[in-house]
């Protein structure tokens, strides 16, 4: 999966779970303490969003990061 897949693929899901909360932009801005243009950039899939407020928008709406092994054969021995 290329970087812009993933954050694709993540801004869909914090969209999805932010309108499952029904919760607005801003509020969601508000209440994990980051500017709403911040919140725009992750659901819009921008590849540069910092990591610190990343995981405080997620860690606000219940959903976490991992860190698994790849589905595909790493080129490491």
């Amino acid at each position: 999966m290329s970087s812009r897949e993933f954050t694709e693929s993540l801004g869909a899901k914090v969209r999805a779970r932010r309108g499952s909360l029904s919760l607005s932009q801003s509020d969601l801005a508000d209440l994990a303490g980051v500017s709403e243009r911040f919140v725009r950039f992750v659901e819009q899939g921008k590849t540069t969003v910092q990591l610190e407020p990343l995981l405080a928008v997620l860690g606000t709406l219940g959903l976490e990061l991992k860190v698994q092994p790849a589905s595909k054969q790493s080129k490491l021995p």
